[in-house]
């Protein structure tokens, strides 16, 4: 019975000795290691009571069998489920309790946290760390190598991935079979990857840039990745020296512009070079190709869409710019009215195709409000389209933060800043920063009579924030600029404090 996203991807490979991951500590996995490690799991899942459709929540380092797990999802009809390790424990019993997750896979450390977690939404937990031991390990150990694929359609959910909200609410973006497979299909005829190429991966996989972008392109391509845990600059021009392209986030290519060893000579072998997950800086593009005569190749795409636009592999990359809609994706730039805008126009991104996303799970009002009766998703973005279609994106109308490629909602840190002693009032920016893209800047002001300690408040926050989304710095102010509707005025905030950490 036919399983488009295993089989395409996945079952392809079968019996295939050819190298898929070369691993830190210098092993090697086949794809067909891939595949065996993967009927072990997917043994041990069913053998739980999981069935197709169950969600798998996973919270674990990034290691092969990571992937392995991803594989085993997808031959055995599951949901994945991926999330940030660094997630506290209050996020994670929203993730759980949201998504409704039959099992929850996380680490041996966190177990005895999680579990508490998991046990009040009737998740089971199992663990499994990145040097492939665990209870989960243990029951995949001496199953059968190889599992019935369970028939699947295009059309079926193959994966959830959350995306922070505006209100600090949480949304679960469902990806089909189709927009997995229709985004990895276009990507890597666009990119040009073939069984020869060897990418580096230092990214994460919780995510689509780490996981659905570059291991769907490796896996369809049938070609190889050398997997690093994640960003070691040391580690990673190592690497390069075997690898035929790199998909990084832009702290990658200004962290190995601050190396003298990145150079014509290190990278002179490399074929392609891509950026996203945040803007890049037109400087970083232009820096880059001078000092490696690489031009780097930026795209855009977001959780609910995977890939939108990118630059072409041949033609003019053009700097500041995300290049032009893929084929069979639709770009259009509309105004508040929800009126066409013509090229040059600076207004709401909008995007139709295959990859766009089936909805927010279990919210159906904010899926109805995301998109339009034809079939556009309003992103969220502001940008403009050249007039030969190339799309600039040049602000975030819901005030995302992208720091180091995460994504960071100023609302949730604003509730969490709010509940601290002494605070009376807080606004969360996003500011330029010359490694991570933006910082996360904390404005807040005093209750009468308190003095809020900003060192004990970061903190307190540590302790239900994930250390990503935690302010660089907090500062205290008499008050907050507002305009004549009360409303506080980020856009002067961040324009007077944009040059505070020196981007």
């Amino acid at each position: 019975m036919p399983n488009p996203l295993y089989d395409t991807l996945f079952g392809r490979h079968a019996g295939a000795t050819t190298p898929f991951l070369y691993l830190p500590e210098g092993s090697v996995w086949t794809h067909a290691d891939l595949l065996t490690r993967a009927a072990g799991f997917a043994h041990a899942m069913t053998g739980l009571g999981l069935l197709p459709g169950d969600r798998l929540a996973v919270q674990i380092d990034k290691s092969a069998d990571a992937l392995a797990l991803y594989a085993a999802c997808a031959q055995a009809g599951l949901v994945f489920l991926p999330l940030n390790p660094g997630y506290t424990a209050p996020e994670m019993d929203y993730f759980i309790g949201n998504s409704g997750a039959a099992l929850l896979v996380c680490t041996l450390d966190r177990a005895p946290e999680l579990a508490e977690v998991a046990a009040p939404h009737g998740a089971q937990l199992q663990t499994l760390d990145s040097d492939g031991t665990g209870t989960l390990a243990d029951l995949a150990q001496g199953q059968r190598t190889i599992y019935p694929t369970v028939a699947r359609a295009e059309t079926d959910l193959a994966a959830i991935l959350y995306t922070s909200g505006t209100t600090g609410r949480a949304k679960g973006a469902m990806l089909s079979q189709r927009n997995l497979l229709s985004n990895a299909q276009v990507l890597t005829d666009v990119w040009r990857f073939t069984a020869t190429d060897v990418l580096l991966h230092a990214l994460p996989i919780y995510h689509t840039h780490g996981l659905f972008v570059a291991t769907n392109v490796s896996l369809l391509a049938g070609g190889a990745m050398i997997f690093q845990p994640r960003l070691d600059i040391d580690a990673l021009i190592g690497a390069l020296r075997q690898a035929t392209t790199m998909m990084g986030v832009p702290t990658f290519y200004t962290r190995l512009l601050a190396d003298t060893r990145c150079d014509h000579t290190l990278t002179a072998h490399m074929r392609l070079f891509i950026s996203g997950s945040a803007p890049l800086l037109a400087e970083t593009h232009r820096d880059f190709t001078a000092r490696t005569g690489h031009q780097i190749l930026e795209r855009y795409g977001m959780t609910e869409t995977n890939m939108n636009t990118s630059n072409p592999y041949e033609g003019d990359r053009r700097p500041g710019t995300v290049g032009l809609p893929l084929p069979g994706t639709e770009i259009r730039i509309r105004d508040g009215a929800g009126h066409d805008l013509p090229p040059g126009g600076i207004g709401n991104v909008e995007v139709r195709g295959p990859n766009v996303f089936m909805g927010y799970w279990e919210m159906p009002e904010k899926t109805a409000a995301d998109m339009r009766v034809d079939g556009f998703f309003i992103t969220g973005d502001l940008g403009q389209l050249s007039d030969d279609g190339y799309l600039t994106i040049v602000g975030r109308a819901k005030d995302l933060i992208i720091a180091g490629g995460f994504n960071i909602y100023p609302k949730e840190i604003e509730e969490a800043l709010d509940a601290q002693p002494g605070v009376g009032e807080s606004a969360v920016i996003g500011v330029p920063h010359p490694d991570l893209g933006e910082a996360v800047l904390a404005l807040i002001t005093a209750r009468k009579g308190a003095t809020p300690d900003p060192t004990a408040i970061l903190a307190s926050l540590s302790q239900s924030l994930a250390r990503f989304k935690l302010p660089r710095r907090i500062i205290i102010l008499p008050d907050l600029p507002r305009n004549a509707m009360g409303k506080v005025q980020k856009a002067a905030l961040r324009e007077t404090y944009r040059a505070i950490f020196g981007g």
